[in-house]
C-alpha cells in the first residue's frame, strides 16, 4: 500500500461504548473570504470483535503531511465522552490530549419536529457543522439546496420531537 491510500489507526473500545471520530479541515485559503474557518468530516472504519471489546480501524483517505486534527466521541448508555486527538501523519502514531481543551458543546431538543438552521457549504461540499443522534451515533443527514438569493449551497436537518440531538461545530475563538 502507498502513501496515496491514506492512513489509518486503530484503537479498542470496550462493550457498550461507540466511538465515532472527525477530521478537523482547515478551509483552503481561496475559499477563505465567504466560508467557514473550519470543516469537519466523519471518518470511515471497519470493526472486528476481539473478546468481549471492539476493535475500530479508522481511516484518513487525504492525511495532510504536517498531521490531522481530530475530535473524538465516546458515546455510551448515558453520557457522551468528548476528546481530541492528533494524527502524526509520518509516524501515523494518534495522541490524545491528557487535559480537558476548552470546548463549547451544545445539544438541541424540541417539543415538535423542526428543521434546524440553514448552514453553508464549502464549494467542495464540505460542511462546518454535524447534528448527531446520540442513540444511535448516527449524523442526522441534511437536506440540501441552492439559496438563490446568495447562490449558495445550504442545509437544512429535519429533527424529530421529543429528541435531544448533539451539535458539533468548529470555530476558533479570539480571545484578544
Amino acid at each position: 500500500m502507498g502513501e496515496s491510500f491514506g492512513k489509518h489507526f486503530s484503537i479498542t473500545e470496550p462493550k457498550n461504548i461507540n466511538t465515532v471520530i472527525y477530521k478537523v479541515n482547515k478551509t483552503e485559503k481561496e475559499f477563505l473570504k465567504d466560508n467557514p474557518k473550519f470543516t469537519i468530516e466523519r471518518l470511515d472504519y471497519t470493526k472486528e470483535l476481539v473478546g468481549n471489546n471492539v476493535k475500530k480501524t479508522f481511516f484518513i483517505y487525504d492525511p495532510h503531511e504536517e498531521g490531522n486534527q481530530l475530535v473524538i466521541f465516546s458515546f455510551g448508555k448515558e453520557k457522551v465522552v468528548l476528546n481530541v486527538g492528533y494524527l502524526e501523519t509520518a509516524t501515523n502514531i494518534v495522541k490524545i490530549s491528557n487535559k480537558p481543551i476548552p470546548m463549547n458543546c451544545k445539544t438541541i431538543y424540541n417539543e415538535e419536529e423542526t428543521e434546524f438552521r440553514e448552514f453553508a457549504y464549502t464549494p467542495n461540499l464540505k460542511r462546518p457543522m454535524t447534528i448527531i443522534d446520540p442513540d444511535t451515533t448516527e449524523e442526522v443527514k441534511p437536506s440540501l439546496y441552492l439559496d438563490k438569493e446568495t447562490n449558495e449551497v445550504k442545509g437544512k436537518c429535519k429533527l424529530k420531537a421529543g429528541k435531544s440531538y448533539i451539535v458539533f461545530e468548529i470555530k476558533e475563538n479570539n480571545y484578544d
